[in-house]
């Protein structure tokens, strides 16, 4: 029998609380995601494409349980291995992923150590997989490949977490590649922390372009990237596709020449004190490229200064200076979907010893985000739809509800005075509305 504990509130001594509330939850609106999953069938999509190298079968939480659980615990803010044993009998949590506990801390860890090379493809198949059941609901004809790198600190002894001089912290550098339209995470991938940025960029992309060949294949494709990204492969690789490419140069003393000379030529002496903004463009190639290729050129001179700010992009479209540079310039989303990764979905807490252990938990996240995203786009009102995960979590996910059993049936009485009632009543219509996805 256990033993009621209160606990007395100094303001006001005839008010007590107690953690002995019975069948309730405060993460009520992880019902509208599992509604989603069902239309969607994520959960079923795991279990089916989950490829993980363990032989044993009698466990209470087979390993496709287990990642379906900590994508749930990442959706509702409880990223870290350990809060699943805070959480082992969370009314909501069990009901909707059928079980009568949820998976422990050390299963979770099991899961981890029994990760390969084989996971991580897998996990790639059932974004994939997922991803064409999204565009077969919202076909997109216009893809934007925007990729990036990104810093993850690390703690401790951790394989491969090596100094990273751009960071100037000791971790990882991971690769990404999102859609800068729907902000998909298209791809990501864990590597050491001293890799250069554009290592590997090409092999990375490659299977990028042949998903899209049957995902999309009339799609308009463009890779869009910074300096880092300035590699001979990737220009190669994408021109291979006949797709294309806005991309970042770095300067160097040829460009910087070139230039100069259409600056010297567009300066306007007269208004040395006002803002002044000119676009160009010129065919230039670089000792390790293959053939000549067009490059324009934004110069940018501050109002009161005598010299230009140059900033060189290389591109095969064919678009006017201007619209290449605004383009270029609306790269800045990507900064915002790593972040949203990041504080949404804990995705850079690479808290394992073993490398392919953290790699397979940052797969996870991104499953996570993707799942979050697709929920957002597909499903919540569009007032609320730009919303980030953070908003959405304490708009939808966060509201108190108790659980109500009578004949036969499971009611889930949520907070009479919940703020987002309406949105959360028209988002459950929405997704009432959406065909199964298959």
């Amino acid at each position: 029998m256990s033993i009621l504990q209160e606990y007395s509130l100094n303001f006001n001594p005839r008010m007590k609380v107690n953690f002995e509330g019975g069948d309730l939850t405060s993460d009520a609106g992880l019902l509208l995601y599992k509604s989603f999953d069902h239309k969607l069938g994520f959960s079923e999509t795991v279990k089916e494409l989950l490829v993980v190298n363990d032989n044993v079968i009698h466990r209470d939480h087979p390993n496709s349980d287990v990642v379906i659980q900590k994508i749930y615990q990442h959706v509702a803010g409880y990223h870290t291995d350990d809060h699943a044993d805070d959480l082992h009998v969370e009314p909501l949590l069990t009901a909707i992923l059928a079980k009568e506990r949820l998976a422990s801390q050390p299963t979770l860890s099991r899961l981890h150590a029994k990760s390969g090379d084989l996971t991580i493809q897998s996990l790639e198949k059932i974004t994939e997989e997922l991803q064409r059941r999204v565009y077969k609901a919202k076909p997109e004809s216009y893809v934007i490949f925007d990729v990036d790198s990104s810093g993850f600190i690390a703690h401790g002894e951790q394989d491969c977490a090596e100094y990273n001089a751009h960071y100037q912290q000791n971790g990882f550098h991971p690769l990404f590649c999102f859609d800068g339209l729907t902000g998909d995470c298209l791809k990501a991938e864990l590597r050491p922390g001293n890799v250069y940025t554009s290592r590997d960029v090409a092999t990375f992309m490659k299977p990028l372009f042949n998903r899209y060949e049957a995902l999309a294949p009339d799609a308009f494709i463009l890779v869009r990237g910074d300096s880092g990204f300035a590699t001979p492969e990737l220009y190669e690789l994408v021109e291979a596709k006949k797709k294309h490419y806005i991309i970042r140069l770095k300067a160097n003393a040829c460009l910087q020449s070139k230039a100069q000379s259409i600056a010297d030529e567009k300066l306007d002496g007269t208004s040395l004190d006002k803002h002044q903004v000119y676009y160009a463009e010129f065919q230039y190639q670089a000792k390790k490229w293959n053939c000549e290729r067009r490059v324009v050129v934004k110069m940018e001179k501050p109002a009161g200064e005598l010299l230009f700010n140059f900033t060189y992009i290389v591109t095969t479209l064919d678009l006017s200076p201007e619209d290449i540079i605004r383009i270029y310039c609306n790269r800045g989303k990507m900064e915002n979907f790593i972040k949203e990764a990041k504080n949404g979905f804990a995705c850079q807490k690479m808290s394992s010893t073993h490398f392919q252990a953290n790699e397979l938990k940052l797969q996870i996240s991104m499953l996570a985000y993707n799942f979050n995203n697709w929920f957002r786009r597909l499903c919540l009102p569009d007032k609320i739809q730009p919303s980030r995960m953070e908003t959405i979590r304490t708009n939808l996910v966060k509201i108190a509800a108790k659980l109500v059993r009578s004949g036969g049936y499971w009611t889930w009485k949520l907070c009479s005075s919940c703020v987002y009632k309406n949105a959360f009543k028209q988002t459950l219509e929405n997704i009432c509305r959406m065909p199964q996805l298959e």
